[in-house]
């Protein structure tokens, strides 16, 4: 559906909202034995330990939807929206399930639900990201071969947070694949007070404010320093769920450790950091409505890298009013504006 925003006629994508994976719709898309072994999958008590928090506050932030095509198809016409990429929910602690079979099974079972529940349900609108399970590149490699054969999926995704680095060589696999299929690989933040040091926190408004930042710069470093967006230039990577004015400040950090140390230290690189993003490139970036440097930020970086992303209908959304946010800005051009609406997010998922 086209909305006309006073500017233009500007078809509005959702470049990352989620799917909720409740009820016995998906758990009877789990393999044996994990379908009847376990009877408790409308919890994340059933593929992580709890992080001990009420995130709701009760019932003040308490939010519904995601787990139905229809209620999906509702959400984007509240906003005028014309698709929406759907990542998980559940899915986003799987980097911190312990038995890597598991972490395989979910993410089959999530990935065949999303595409017969809800994607083929969507009217051409909804459109997938597959969960990958870090715990395991090579069946990471071929869930990802088998979804783009048989499915519309348009993004494979691989967790922020967990026990591991995602530039680590033992990835290389998923990141061939990904080039092999021509898949957006995205990186998500995902949970409070798991990563390493988040336990210390004793209020989810501190474990929160800092986890997301911590999970994706952690891996943003590791697949910049160790070479996969030089090894893998052909593959677009997006980095969900942290904002983006944090770009610029960290790229020019990256700089300079690799100008005092890349020789040695980073020497799969073949120029400096901040070359690797820009206009044209293949990194892209979740963004938040409110960031006040956003304008500056795309100035310094680039316009078409930076995309609207409602994060429906997690507890913490603003959705719509966070759309309505970026149309009242007066600090972004209308080529800004455009790019974060739609354009950037057509790009980054080749539609």
């Amino acid at each position: 559906m086209a909305r006309n925003y006073g500017m233009s006629d500007t078809r509005v994508i959702d470049a990352d909202g989620h799917v909720v994976e409740i009820g016995t719709t998906f758990r009877d898309f789990l393999d044996e034995p994990y379908r009847t072994r376990s009877r408790h999958y409308e919890s994340e008590l059933a593929l992580v330990p709890t992080d001990g928090f009420d995130r709701n506050l009760g019932d003040k932030f308490k939010k519904s939807g995601g787990s139905t095509a229809r209620g999906w198809l509702d959400a984007l016409d509240l906003g005028g929206l014309e698709l929406a990429v759907l990542y998980p929910s559940l899915g986003l602690h799987l980097g911190f399930a312990r038995d890597p079979d598991l972490a395989v099974a979910f993410c089959r079972a999530h990935n065949k639900w999303l595409h017969e529940v809800i994607c083929s349900n969507g009217e051409g609108r909804l459109l997938g990201a597959c969960l990958l399970p870090p715990h395991d590149p090579a069946e990471a490699a071929a869930e990802l071969r088998r979804v783009s054969a048989e499915t519309d999926f348009v993004a494979a995704m691989l967790p922020a947070d967990g026990a591991y680095l995602l530039g680590h060589r033992d990835l290389n696999p998923v990141y061939e694949a990904a080039a092999e299929s021509d898949m957006t690989v995205a990186i998500h933040a995902g949970i409070a007070n798991l990563g390493p040091g988040l336990e210390l926190f004793p209020k989810f408004i501190q474990a929160h404010t800092i986890a997301h930042p911590f999970g994706i710069l952690r891996q943003f470093t590791s697949m910049m320093f160790e070479g996969v967006f030089e090894q893998f230039s052909q593959v677009r990577f997006a980095f969900l769920e942290c904002g983006g004015t944090w770009v610029p400040w960290y790229l020019d950090r990256m700089d300079e450790e690799y100008r005092l140390r890349g020789a040695e230290e980073a020497p799969k690189l073949s120029r400096p950091p901040s070359e690797y993003v820009g206009i044209g490139r293949q990194i892209f970036f979740g963004i938040e409505a409110d960031e006040r440097m956003l304008p500056q930020t795309m100035s310094a970086v680039a316009d078409d890298i930076f995309m609207y992303a409602s994060d429906w209908p997690h507890w913490d959304h603003e959705y719509p009013g966070s759309l309505d946010q970026i149309l009242n800005r007066t600090d972004l051009d209308e080529v800004q504006r455009e790019n974060i609406l739609g354009g950037a997010a057509r790009r980054c998922y080749r539609l």
